[in-house]
């Protein structure tokens, strides 16, 4: 990384003191600033302004804004012919924030493609704490009472900020995906942000979208800045996803 271009932050500085995304290096790509600490202040202004963070173990905390970005806006969730027949025969449970500290945990869990996890201990406390206070949300997939799938995210105003996901059992994460979608559709949600590209992403539909163009979303979807209330009442079988 160019240290000359990187702003480094204190934890005494102001929440909102993050540089301009514009500012963000192109080699590695959205490297904006590093340091300052992970308290719900920081992350939900952070956040607002389409930066997040994402270090390794023994790295300084590091923020990043990349460019493009990847997201899924209204009606981009595809689902093959195949996939919606096996989900009308599932007998999966889906439930939300019931489960929060378990998600994340599997989440940050180790995982037969990578080294090592980006969800250090800071990270995890940090938005256990962004749960409590409504900001952050898990969307679990259940079966027999076994939790075999789900994500977790922040929600600000009208727009989804997806952190992670993890599957135990074939198409789950593709399940909580799903209940994205129907948020999307019951809510006015105008995007579910992904970071960055990921090859499952996009195969399920998502796009990428310039940074300008989603900060700009940003803008508009953020306000008011209040926590997300309206879940659905009680858990949903999957089937009802597909008939939404």
């Amino acid at each position: 990384m160019s240290n000359q271009r990187v702003v480094w932050l204190t934890a005494d500085d102001p929440p909102t003191a993050f540089p301009s995304v514009d500012t963000a290096l192109r080699e590695p790509d959205g490297l904006l600033a590093a340091g300052g600490d992970l308290s719900p202040e920081r992350l939900l202004a952070a956040y607002r302004k389409g930066i997040f963070p994402w270090y390794d173990d023994g790295q300084p905390l590091l923020w990043w804004s990349p460019d493009p970005r990847c997201v899924f806006q209204k009606g981009d969730l595809h689902l093959s012919r195949r996939l919606q027949r096996q989900l009308r025969q599932s007998t999966a449970e889906i439930r939300f924030n019931t489960a929060f500290d378990e998600v994340i945990r599997a989440c940050a869990g180790p995982r037969r493609y990578q080294e090592g996890t980006w969800i250090t201990d800071d990270m995890v406390v940090a938005y256990q704490l962004l749960h409590a206070s409504g900001w952050a949300h898990s969307i679990e997939v259940w079966q027999d009472d076994r939790l075999i799938g789900g994500l977790y995210g922040l929600i600000i105003g009208r727009a989804v900020f997806g952190e992670s996901m993890f599957s135990r059992q074939s198409n789950a994460s593709k399940i909580a995906l799903l209940v994205l979608d129907r948020l999307l559709d019951a809510n006015e949600i105008g995007v579910v942000d992904c970071q960055v590209q990921s090859s499952h992403s996009l195969s399920m539909g998502a796009s990428v979208i310039p940074r300008g163009q989603f900060t700009d979303l940003l803008n508009v979807l953020c306000e008011p800045a209040e926590p997300f209330r309206n879940w659905p009442q009680g858990p949903m079988q999957v089937p009802e996803l597909l008939e939404a």
